[in-house]
């Protein structure tokens, strides 16, 4: 298959799925290596494809203007220390972090897809930073830092905020 076909059959593999397609998983389906995939998806996003790189692999970013699930915007503070606890708390209370936002000096604000939906998504995501060349983004920002919550209903965002508050998590006035 050229590179034009190969581009073809990722766009439609991710658009058969709502989990999200490793690069690796991609390769042994196009029969390529994974580096060939992460410039293939490069080039698709590029021509308009909206395509999220998740920890868990790549997923299309959703076009419905309005969330099927309430979302709710939280600012968060905490060090290294205590990352895997806060996704803990919020996945065990019925909730998930979509994103984290980070407000850099020189590059502004920069936003990066989390989609962590369950404490296995979570042990994989800090499994990931294990790695001695990846560190979380609220590093450059003495911890502080934006989570975008997702939630079946208001009442279970209401529970999640409430705590991540009674964790010490939520950066308030007070602090």
């Amino acid at each position: 298959m050229n590179a034009a076909e190969r581009r073809t059959k990722i766009t439609h593999l991710l658009m058969q799925t709502q989990k999200p397609l490793s690069a690796t998983a991609l390769a042994a389906q196009c029969g390529v290596s994974r580096q060939i995939i992460v410039g293939d998806v490069a080039l698709l996003r590029a021509g308009g494809l909206s395509v999220l790189a998740t920890p868990r692999g790549y997923i299309l970013e959703s076009t419905a203007s309005t969330p099927i699930q309430p979302e709710r915007r939280v600012v968060c503070r905490h060090g290294d220390d205590r990352l895997l606890e806060e996704l803990y708390t919020v996945v065990d209370l019925g909730g998930a972090l979509l994103d984290v936002t980070v407000e850099h000096s020189v590059y502004g604000q920069i936003c990066a897809p989390l989609h962590i939906f369950s404490r296995y998504d979570a042990d994989m995501f800090c499994e990931k930073l294990k790695s001695p060349a990846a560190r979380p983004l609220c590093e450059l920002t003495g911890g502080i830092h934006l989570h975008t919550l997702r939630a079946q209903d208001e009442e279970t965002l209401d529970r999640v905020v409430q705590g991540l508050r009674e964790k010490g998590f939520l950066l308030t006035d007070e602090k």
